[in-house]
């Protein structure tokens, strides 16, 4: 079994640097923001990156603050000692920012994927957006903004709701993914047609790439319907590839994920139409525990007819998941099944949950603190 935790990420030797930060109270430099002028700015002192593209034009993720960034120390403060000393300790260390979380190095690709997109189409709003979503206070806000602002990341939408659900909030975003450490707020999201998942790091973390987006999915339930894992769960294998050969041509509902894939794939046809398509920052791979032969052809028979694309698909026929994930190196995976989650991360990829489907009956979380 692994251990799933928001401890710090160790990397594996002789693989991407890890990212160097000295001890603080999140494992960062306590060094003045004085010191960190990294921004640009134009001759008014005022930052000149580019303004944010329109929700409507975008593909918008939204990413939890501690999905994002590492709390776990200020989450203790919160629940040991109550709100007011938690907002007073997050005042007093304002100007100490953040050591990244399981979500960074997924957001930071996103945003290579925006500059390679900014190069080809420097008018177009057809980008990643991503808005930072936090239950916090405002006061917390400028926290975050000087994290934000330490890591050079681009986030100019903030959702700061004092305790309150931010799903209302995300749909009037046009909310594609949500990411969360909260699995309540996931599944209410998911209840609210908006593809969420909560968001796990393992222990060990392998490097990924800095120059291409990956993102890995499974089928039944994540980008399918859970119909074919119901009769599974219901009959058995034997029945299941019954009923997979018999319904070779009809196509699968869709599933919680189908929309962000086809948000992927509207991004990476912008790369193609510019002759990009061998030189594309974004792949996707769809890993699944199908057979091939036996039930393959049905679910590749949907994607084509939806018009996606897949640039990878792995059939595994029930082996396991993770020493493959370990070879694509995602920055992220997503599995309807806490045993395929907790494989991958064993195997040191980040893994996220979508709560979705009958596979949630017979979900067991192994470790309880995952997710915290």
């Amino acid at each position: 079994m692994v251990k799933m935790s928001l401890d710090t990420v160790q990397l594996h030797s002789g693989q991407v640097k890890e990212l160097k930060v000295a001890p603080s109270s999140n494992g960062d430099s306590r060094e003045s923001w004085e010191d960190k002028e990294e921004f640009n700015q134009d001759h008014l002192g005022l930052k000149s990156n580019p303004e944010p593209p329109k929700p409507e034009n975008a593909v918008t993720v939204a990413v939890s603050s501690r999905v994002l960034f590492r709390t776990e120390r200020e989450q203790k403060v919160y629940e040991q000692e109550g709100v007011e000393e938690y907002l007073r300790f997050q005042i007093e260390h304002e100007n100490e920012p953040f050591a990244p979380g399981p979500a960074f190095p997924f957001v930071k690709a996103l945003e290579t994927v925006n500059v390679r997109l900014r190069e080809l189409y420097p008018q177009s709003e057809e980008l990643f957006d991503i808005v930072l979503v936090t239950y916090n206070h405002a006061h917390v806000g400028i926290r975050l903004i000087n994290t934000i602002n330490h890591h050079n990341l681009f986030i100019e939408r903030f959702c700061m709701t004092g305790g309150s659900s931010p799903i209302g909030y995300l749909k009037a975003w046009q909310t594609n993914l949500y990411l969360s450490a909260d699995a309540v707020k996931v599944r209410e999201a998911l209840a609210e047609g908006i593809a969420a998942a909560t968001m796990f790091m393992p222990e060990k973390m392998t490097a990924v790439s800095e120059s291409q987006l990956r993102v890995a999915f499974d089928g039944d339930a994540v980008l399918f319907s859970d119909e074919s894992e119901r009769i599974f769960k219901a009959h058995g294998l034997d029945k299941f590839f019954e009923h997979e050969r018999d319904n070779e041509d009809t196509l699968l509902d869709h599933g919680p994920l189908k929309g962000f894939l086809e948000a992927l794939g509207k991004l990476q046809k912008k790369f193609y139409a510019k002759g990009q398509r061998l030189n594309c920052p974004i792949r996707t791979y769809l890993v699944t525990a199908r057979s091939a032969a036996s039930s393959g052809i049905r679910a590749l028979k949907t994607l084509r007819a939806w018009g996606l694309e897949i640039d990878e698909a792995l059939f595994l026929a029930g082996a396991p998941k993770g020493p493959i994930l370990e070879k694509i190196r995602p920055h992220i995976y997503f599995d309807d099944q806490m045993f395929h989650v907790e494989g991958a991360a064993e195997m040191g990829t980040v893994a996220a949950h979508v709560p979705y489907g009958v596979a949630q009956h017979h979900n067991t979380k192994k470790n309880p603190s995952v997710g915290k």
